[in-house]
């Protein structure tokens, strides 16, 4: 059995830790790590990171000056299974390949674990990373604190409830007191620029994405749009997305057949 004492395992992690300061944050990146991935039955090596990202000004300071050491030794008082961490999932040559696919994903824990049909997430999830792969090279950022378009899980479920009683998504936010949209992309965008200077082509309908990137001076080549899995149980969704929230629409025709 192989034997690691405390020196041993800092020398393995320390050159899988990173430090990574924007104007917002401080965030700490680990990675890259090897992840297979099953794709319709065929396995995919891609490379993975996950990051936490401080945003208190007088902790962005002290995480900015943590040694790799530093960061481990304080990792089991963080209790980081209260929260979420965001990762991202890289395939390719990320850094180098001139054209390369991205997705900013937001969790969808009832879509992208369950299966959910009262969304698109999930599809949207799986269908980003075949596009991935079949361009070669590209990156999936799944966002942990996007659920229910940053409301989170539990406000989720309520604003579910208030939707099976007619509202439809932005509705069922406003009525809880939140946003339409509560999501933020800074703290992804400034992963994304250590990862990759190249300009990148965005798998999105939604242009408030494409407004963050180029707000923070990314070069975005184009945008693939990303549609599919279309039913009478999400259809008033989409329709909500295209029609309050200004989403690109793709082909009306299809959503006005299941209205």
């Amino acid at each position: 059995m192989l034997q690691f004492d405390n020196q041993h395992a800092l020398n393995v992690l320390k050159n899988k830790i990173y430090t990574v300061t924007s104007e917002d944050a401080t965030s700490v990146m680990v990675g890259p790590i090897k992840l297979p991935v099953n794709l319709d039955g065929e396995t995919r090596e891609f490379q993975w990171y996950t990051w936490l990202s401080v945003h208190d000004q007088v902790e962005r300071e002290r995480y900015a000056s943590y040694t790799s050491e530093e960061i481990i030794a304080l990792m089991p008082s963080l209790q980081l299974a209260e929260g979420q961490q965001s990762s991202v999932l890289v395939y390719g040559d990320f850094e180098q390949d001139p054209y390369a696919l991205i997705r900013m994903h937001s969790i969808c824990h009832t879509g992208d674990i369950f299966g959910s049909k009262r969304c698109d997430c999930g599809y949207q999830l799986h269908q980003s990373m075949k596009l991935i792969v079949e361009h070669g090279t590209g990156a999936i950022f799944y966002l942990a604190n996007h659920e229910g378009r940053g409301i989170g899980l539990l406000s989720k479920s309520m604003a579910y409830i208030l939707q099976e009683e007619g509202l439809d998504t932005v509705e069922a936010n406003l009525v809880l007191g939140f946003a339409d949209d509560a999501r933020q992309y800074t703290d992804a965008i400034s992963i994304l620029q250590y990862l990759r200077q190249k300009p990148v082509t965005l798998i999105t309908n939604n242009p408030r994405k494409m407004e963050a990137l180029r707000a923070s001076g990314m070069n975005i080549s184009g945008r693939v749009p990303l549609w599919g899995d279309i039913s009478e149980y999400n259809v008033k969704y989409l329709q909500t997305k295209v029609n309050r929230s200004g989403h690109f629409a793709q082909n009306e025709g299809i959503l006005n057949e299941y209205a």
